[in-house]
């Protein structure tokens, strides 16, 4: 099971075929025109089913060549057509409807995805149903998106002992030998040199050694973007261990630093004019005679000393020495994903991840590019009052806050303080995970919010 090998659901589109099977939008709105025009035998059909065109709905229709009809509800949206791959005899379809180039892009976009599966370790697998390209879609967009969301789901669900911070490392190398960028990894002791003592003092308890990884690409006078990433590959909890049933999922804690190189994947094959730098700090938050401690004090890349309230609270820390690096070279916008708090799980639930920011524009440009893209997330306060509450005893500052309410506002606020002053900052606290299955949505890791932060990205800086 070595090596990294990762689903390619894009092999559910196909070139247009005239003998695929036909598929038929309808929504309440069209049905009765176009029921009257059929054969009183697909008129009886409908009838018996009691097909009316509601979203959900399926029937097949005995024309000359069966058709499938889906019921839209009269709205046509990336995952009307999601479930169908997965639930179809293998072979090619098409879909009849004239659709515009948003339409039919996100249509192949939500078919692709609902044909994923993470087959890695399963010896038997079923091919999908192939959809024929939707005659206006952009393929090179849609497969730019397609590929981000596969790559960062396979990464996700990969188990921890095939997903480790050299694995991680392995991943972003790749991506930078097939673009051309420049990949710098720093491991172990090598950390300390570097001033990275956080990053060190939580990975350094596993015997897979702590590193950072730091990739760059783009012109140097290009405008920049930094995307960091937690990539907390197991989290234990450390010696504050977590209880079996929340350390069960823990593999997805690296589920920011795939969200950050999906996104690096998606600027790099763009070909954005941007001068991107994408930084990981990868780690195992373990348990051994070299675990941190609470009480501990470790100094921090920009100088502040932090006091361990609790080893749990371990990716603050790491993001901490990313984020001062991160903004040290001033970028035009600094993005980072992770997997922080479940106290944000807690207030928004799975599907709705926290946004922080520290500039307005941004903020308000970010929130407008999620609804239009149907990509929800909800803005959360940097409320710099609690900033009180997260000093420490003996150091400059602890990682929590001592109080079981706003665990993520603490978590953010934290995190402010290693990101440079006037630096734009947006900060997503995402769960990576999807806990049910939902049409093309399967039960494992999820990327949330890729399309709107590269959105975002061509908005503020390719303009």
């Amino acid at each position: 099971m070595n090596g990294i090998r990762h689903t390619m659901p894009l092999s559910a589109l196909a070139d247009p075929d005239s003998n695929a099977t036909p598929i038929l939008l309808l929504g309440p709105q069209n049905l009765a025109a176009w029921r009257e025009a059929q054969p009183p035998a697909v008129q009886g059909l409908l009838a018996a089913t009691g097909f009316t065109g509601a979203e959900g709905e399926r029937a097949w229709a005995p024309l000359a060549t069966p058709t499938l009809l889906v019921g839209s509800g009269g709205r046509v949206h990336r995952w009307i057509l999601a479930d169908i791959p997965s639930n179809v005899e293998a072979g090619a379809y098409r879909l009849l409807n004239d659709l515009d180039a948003a339409q039919a892009t996100e249509v192949a976009v939500g078919w692709a995805l609902g044909a994923y599966r993470f087959d890695r370790y399963r010896s038997r697998t079923r091919a999908p149903g192939r959809l024929c390209w939707p005659q206006a879609s952009d393929r090179t967009q849609a497969a730019r998106e397609i590929s981000a969301v596969a790559l960062a789901r396979d990464l996700i669900n990969t188990p921890a002992n095939d997903m480790g911070p050299v694995e991680l490392a392995q991943a972003v190398q790749d991506l930078a030998a097939r673009h051309g960028a420049t990949c710098r990894v720093v491991v172990g002791e090598a950390l300390l040199d570097e001033g990275y003592r956080l990053i060190h003092a939580v990975g350094r308890a596993s015997a897979r050694q702590p590193r950072l990884i730091d990739l760059t690409w783009g012109d140097e006078a290009a405008p920049k973007v930094t995307i960091v990433g937690k990539g907390v590959c197991f989290d234990t909890g450390g010696l504050d261990l977590k209880a079996p049933n929340f350390m069960l999922e823990m593999k997805k804690d690296m589920g920011g630093a795939a969200h950050a190189l999906a996104l690096t994947q998606m600027i790099l094959e763009a070909g954005l004019r941007v001068r991107v730098r994408l930084l990981i700090a990868a780690v195992e938050n373990a348990i051994g005679a070299d675990a941190f401690r609470p009480l501990d004090v470790i100094e921090a890349r920009n100088g502040l000393t932090v006091e361990i309230g609790n080893t749990d609270a371990e990716g603050r820390l790491i993001l901490a020495d990313a984020l001062v690096e991160a903004s040290s070279d001033q970028p035009d916008l600094l993005i980072d994903f992770a997997t922080l708090t479940g106290a944000a799980r807690i207030a928004l639930g799975a599907d709705l991840p926290a946004v922080f920011c520290n500039d307005e524009a941004v903020a308000a440009a970010f929130l407008r590019l999620t609804e239009a893209n149907d990509e929800p997330a909800w803005r959360m306060p940097l409320w710099r009052p609690y900033l009180g509450d997260l000093k420490g005893k003996v150091a400059d500052l602890r990682n929590i806050s001592g109080t079981t309410f706003a665990g993520a506002i603490y978590a953010a606020v934290f995190m402010e303080q290693f990101v440079r002053p006037g630096t734009p900052w947006l900060h997503i606290d995402t769960y990576a995970w999807n806990d049910k299955a939902r049409p093309g949505r399967p039960e494992g890791g999820e990327a949330r919010n890729l399309r709107s932060a590269f959105d975002l990205i061509v908005e503020r800086l390719c303009a």
